[in-house]
């Protein structure tokens, strides 16, 4: 297997942290479960790690614990390039499962 070469992987982790914050700026983060729940009482709210770009569901051990996060939408949160945890076991499913 062949090594990508530094100023490679470091240049991607730029592009990714720059095209994250871009896309961020579609979604609405709320300070709490409460208010994002309001925006769209439809969909499932998730916590959100600004930080990493991966959402935590209600009952995963992130939700609502990570240094730096906001509420969203899990709709909002998708459109907006958030993604779930690569191990995630609330991931099969429905969202009546969860």
């Amino acid at each position: 297997m062949q090594r990508l070469p530094r100023w490679l992987i470091v240049g991607s982790l730029v592009l990714t942290a720059n095209l994250r914050s871009a896309l961020a700026e579609n979604a609405v983060l709320f300070a709490t479960e409460i208010a994002a729940q309001k925006h769209y009482p439809a969909d499932v709210v998730v916590w959100v790690n600004t930080a990493t770009g991966i959402y935590h569901f209600n009952g995963m051990r992130w939700y609502g614990n990570t240094t730096s996060g906001a509420y969203v939408c899990q709709k909002e949160g998708n459109q907006a390039g958030y993604r779930l945890p690569v191990f995630c076991r609330y991931c099969s499913g429905s969202a009546d499962d969860r």
